[in-house]
């Protein structure tokens, strides 16, 4: 990998843009792979965090690393109904529909009040969700990759960039979780994020994509709503209510 970008502004600049969009597109990782964690015991919760991140990171680099093959999967491979699908589609449709499933289940069982925790002992379980949490690793670092190599030329940048995104999620990801499980209503807004995620996989996968801006300015604007309301039930009072006298 050649490193003469170090002595350039541009590589710096490139540098800087493609980790900030990696933690950006990081957070819907966490989220998951956080919900998905809050299945194990407490004791195992934080080892399953971090080797999904772990595992989604080692996929990122190997997808880099094959850059060649990752790009056949841009190719059409048949037309449905006109449309050409090729393996990143078909990719995205499956992400879609599992990521759809998943949150759909997860938000069943919580409004029905049958969130499922796994016994301590239970290896098969802990390495159940890691399954689960490597199939969406796979589908958000096609995506991530792809998106990589049409803003950036130099392998060397795109390493860096998905090593320190990643990092950056492993320090993010312990406190961001325990915030989304003390407050329930935080827990469905995220898993109401998710499944906005996962219509928007199947959009594009059909090659009719959603604008990022508009899903993350509607994530955004929701999570701020959010925030507000939890101050108010913390420190004020409810609408309409007023002080007697």
């Amino acid at each position: 990998m050649s490193m003469h970008w170090i002595f350039q502004l541009e590589g710096w600049i490139a540098l800087l843009t493609l980790t900030s969009l990696e933690i950006v597109l990081g957070i819907d990782n966490i989220i998951f792979i956080g919900i998905l964690a809050a299945k194990l015991p407490v004791s195992q919760r934080g080892r399953a965090r971090m080797i999904g991140l772990g595992i989604g990171m080692s996929l990122r680099i190997i997808l880099l690393l094959s850059l060649t093959f990752v790009m056949r999967w841009t190719v059409p491979l048949f037309n449905v109904l006109s449309r050409p699908i090729s393996g990143r589609d078909l990719i995205l449709l499956a992400g879609g529909l599992f990521l759809i499933a998943k949150t759909t289940s997860e938000i069943h069982s919580r409004l029905e009040g049958k969130a499922e925790i796994h016994e301590e002992k239970n290896a098969a379980a802990f390495h159940g969700i890691l399954v689960q949490i490597a199939l969406l690793d796979l589908v958000f670092s096609v995506d991530s990759v792809i998106t990589a190599v049409g803003m950036v030329d130099e392998m060397a940048i795109m390493v860096i960039a998905v090593v320190v995104g990643v990092g950056c999620m492993m320090l993010a990801a312990t406190p961001i979780t325990q915030f989304v499980e003390r407050h329930p209503t935080v827990t469905m807004l995220a898993l109401t994020f998710l499944l906005l995620i996962g219509v928007s996989l199947l959009a594009e996968g059909l090659h009719q994509p959603i604008p990022k801006g508009y899903i993350y300015f509607a994530m955004a604007f929701a999570a701020l709503t959010e925030i507000l309301n939890l101050k108010m039930k913390k420190f004020g009072k409810p609408l309409g209510q007023r002080e007697d006298g």
